[in-house]
């Protein structure tokens, strides 16, 4: 519930007083809001006759995705890339060798791994970042995934029960996405992962597919989306920018952090799109941003802005330069393409 909503209640005010004097004894008063609002859902699933197993689901997932924020709170700092692959391949492989060589060079730039925990590519991604640098984020399953010998044990580790919760995590706490070779769950978490920045429901980042020289795996895959997907009008042709396709370590982590050249993060603050900046563009740059991006604005100009009280108040990068427009919230290819222009700025 964001402020000036409607304050939810249980109905009861005895036990909306109570909650209230519960959340007086705890810090955080910035967030007492959310937290009432939590407490409130969870005691209406017993007005609501939820069922048992309903209710282990809800409990289960909110463990995990508490624990796993209180992990990765402690990192907030420091870029991350997700990288996802086959569990099958093993020390020696091409696309293992890869995987490894990219994670350490990615290290080596300064960004932490966050990995599936398990073998295979995860494996080889924990091993090229170090122990220091790497994060797993375990899966439950009936065959149980053993984490690998690199990230087990660490804190940094974290298993979950359920796939959807264990996908969040991938994406939210990452900076960047990255692909290898894999399975049906490597396509799954690839495309789920394109799905939400193409809609919006996820923040814009790299997505790039990585394999080695001569292994036509993505090229394949990019054949079948434009036969299939761009030339029967599935896609629109912007799109193509959500991702890339790379054969080289160097290419992929150039690629990356080229994209976080300018651009730094974004986030919507009263009904329009805020992009932070490691930079003040010229004048000049701006009013070239609204000639040629004219058709991604619902109304007024792209313009320079000073940090919001909301992004104030939350210690949101309030040091850096912005950029705020109305975007329309539908040509996400084009705000890619946004990005990539801002990136290239003078």
């Amino acid at each position: 519930m964001e402020r000036g909503q409607k304050v939810h209640t249980t109905g009861i005010p005895e036990a909306d007083a109570l909650i209230h004097k519960i959340l007086a004894l705890y810090p955080g008063a910035e967030n007492r809001d959310l937290a009432e609002e939590l407490i409130v859902f969870t005691l209406r699933l017993l007005s609501d006759g939820a069922a048992r197993g309903d209710m282990k689901i809800l409990r289960s997932a909110l463990k995990e995705i508490r624990h796993a924020f209180r992990v990765f709170t402690q990192y907030r700092g420091v870029r991350k890339v997700t990288i996802w692959g086959s569990a099958r391949v093993e020390p020696g492989h091409a696309c293992y060798e890869l995987a490894r060589d990219f994670a350490r060079a990615m290290a080596q730039r300064g960004w932490m791994a966050i990995t599936g925990a398990g073998s295979g590519i995860m494996q080889a991604g924990n091993e090229g970042a170090g122990r220091a640098m790497s994060f797993g984020i375990n899966i439950q399953l009936p065959f149980e995934q053993q984490a690998n010998p690199v990230i087990e044990g660490d804190p940094k580790n974290i298993t979950f029960k359920y796939f959807f919760a264990r996908k969040l995590i991938f994406v939210k706490e990452s900076h960047a996405l990255t692909l290898f070779p894999g399975g049906f769950g490597t396509l799954d978490e690839g495309l789920e992962a394109l799905t939400l920045i193409q809609t919006g429901k996820a923040e814009m980042r790299p997505i790039i597919f990585l394999a080695p020289p001569g292994n036509p795996y993505w090229r394949n895959l990019e054949g079948f989306f434009a036969e299939n997907l761009f030339r029967q009008g599935y896609l629109s042709p912007e799109d193509r920018s959500l991702f890339h396709i790379h054969d080289s370590v160097a290419a992929a982590c150039d690629e990356i952090e080229r994209y976080y050249r300018v651009f730094h993060s974004m986030r919507y603050v009263d009904g329009r799109l805020v992009l932070r900046l490691a930079r003040e563009l010229p004048d000049e740059e701006v009013a070239e941003l609204n000639r040629d991006y004219a058709d991604l604005l619902e109304s007024g100009a792209i313009e320079k802005v000073g940090a919001s009280h909301e992004e104030i108040d939350g210690g949101d990068h309030p040091e850096l330069p912005r950029l705020a427009l109305r975007f329309n919230r539908r040509d996400l290819g084009r705000l890619h393409d946004l990005i990539d222009r801002i990136n290239r700025a003078k």
